[in-house]
């Protein structure tokens, strides 16, 4: 996170600018359908996310996203022995700061960090209990209208997890890792749009998320 902190105060000494790129909005909400494939068939969830951002002033804007998935029940063979792995309940929620430099008219300059929990509540049959594990992710790329009714972005980014060694298999492909991330929006009209996101971590788990948007 030391790496987070010192790239968001080398975006903060960039001049400020009078406000977002044209046809950009800092402000919205969005809810629709996530899944997520951790390259691993018990760890693969899916489910349902609800995020937003407000913009407090013309360069920085804050952000969060909730998410509530479930993975699939497995059958598991163990020499010839069938085993049913329940299904785990998995809750992920993040909250960060964003800050936006205006490039060009149509294109923003980004950068963002967050704060991110993620927690696994198991089935009883496992022996119940749950599993949370907390840290961050720093980003920067570029979002612009690509078109009047279409926009879109790229970034990269780094997330990593405090003692995150303590959950072995559950943490390995997330901890510590680079990634990069695309998205877009189509709009319907100037508020609402349909918006898709995709997350490739290095490592190979993948992220996805498809819903509408409104933007005020």
């Amino acid at each position: 996170m030391k790496r987070a902190l010192l790239a968001l105060t080398l975006a903060a000494a960039l001049p400020f600018t009078a406000s977002a790129a044209e046809g950009i909005s800092y402000n919205y909400v969005e809810a629709g359908y996530a899944k997520f494939d951790a390259k691993n068939k018990f760890a693969d969830s899916d489910g349902w996310t609800i995020a937003g951002s407000y913009a407090f002033h013309p360069n920085f804007h804050v952000f969060g996203s909730y998410s509530q998935q479930e993975t699939d029940s497995k059958n598991l063979n163990i020499d010839g022995n069938v085993f049913r792995i329940p299904s785990t309940d998995v809750d992920r929620f993040n909250v960060g700061l964003g800050y936006n430099h205006e490039l060009s008219s149509r294109v923003d300059l980004v950068t963002r960090i967050a704060y991110e929990q993620n927690k696994y509540d198991f089935d009883n049959a496992l022996g119940g209990g749950s599993q949370k594990f907390k840290g961050g992710f720093v980003e920067a790329g570029v979002r612009g209208s690509l078109a009047p009714n279409w926009e879109g972005y790229a970034f990269a980014g780094y997330q990593d997890f405090d003692k995150a060694e303590r959950y072995g298999d559950l943490t390995k492909q997330y901890d510590g890792k680079f990634y990069g991330r695309v998205g877009t929006q189509v709009k319907f009209n100037q508020s609402w749009g349909i918006t898709a996101d995709a997350k490739f971590v290095d490592g190979g788990h993948k992220e996805f998320f498809i819903g509408p948007r409104f933007s005020f």
